[in-house]
């Protein structure tokens, strides 16, 4: 099992990756990218989850968690409107520029292989 986690102090270092082998052999911490604010909108579905389908948790077995998720799921597809972004194709034109400046001026931090 892949247990997903942002880089929150609370679950980042090899402290948290053992906590969690500790109480769950079975799963691994995979951190998100740093920089990855598109994540933000993943939460925020996850969260319109948690507080609109398996709260409160009140149910008989996990077919009618199952059934409840799948009637959100479709409720959720016929409604859903696109997010409204912050970020314009011109701001990532933008940092794309920045990062092929910065890539240009630096050759050796793009090209140096990892400490061993």
């Amino acid at each position: 099992m892949f247990w997903v986690v942002d880089n929150g102090s609370s679950h980042r270092g090899k402290k948290a990756t053992d906590r969690l082998t500790a109480a769950y052999p079975n799963a691994v911490l995979v951190h998100t990218p740093v920089h990855a604010s598109w994540l933000n909108q993943v939460e925020i579905y996850f969260s319109v989850v948690q507080r609109k389908v398996v709260t409160p948790n009140d149910f008989t077995d996990l077919n009618e968690v199952a059934d409840r998720l799948r009637a959100f799921e479709d409720r959720y597809n016929a409604t859903a409107q696109p997010f409204q972004w912050k970020f314009t194709t011109s701001d990532l034109d933008d940092l794309l520029a920045r990062l092929d400046r910065h890539t240009t001026d630096h050759p050796e931090e793009s090209s140096a292989a990892p400490a061993a």
